[in-house]
């Protein structure tokens, strides 16, 4: 059984393939264990370590583009653990994501203001008044 899913976090999109297997993680076709800095490689494992069993019977090929480093591995961790989660059907599983962090399931929707036009090029910046 293969199982595709996305996830999303303002510009990064990530796609994930989940199928039977050992439980390797790719990303981007690198080992998830070869991923720098530690802390964003920590933040990709959290559905991975909750999920327990179910992570170690799977193969996991993600495909990530566009915004930085954090946003790709927030992206990444939403679209595995959404991929766990439809592979298992297990509503435990569910429970345990929305208790230790709703963005697990749930895409953080938030985006960055455009800049507006005829201003002085910032998102909210007041036009400074001169008097004199």
């Amino acid at each position: 059984m293969t199982l595709v899913t996305s996830g999303k976090r303002k510009s990064a999109t990530a796609r994930v393939v989940i199928r039977e297997g050992k439980g390797i993680v790719r990303i981007n076709h690198r080992l998830l264990e070869t991923i720098q800095p530690e802390m964003i490689r920590m933040k990709i494992k959290e559905p991975l370590i909750m999920a327990g069993a179910i992570s170690t019977k799977v193969d996991i090929d993600v495909k990530v583009n566009g915004g930085g480093t954090v946003s790709q591995a927030d992206a990444i961790r939403l679209a595995i653990a959404k991929a766990l989660l439809g592979f298992s059907k297990d509503p435990t599983l569910e429970e345990t994501f929305n208790q230790y962090d709703r963005h697990l399931l749930v895409a953080d929707v938030r985006r960055k203001e455009d800049r507006k036009p005829n201003t002085n090029s910032k998102a909210r910046a007041k036009k400074q008044k001169s008097y004199r």
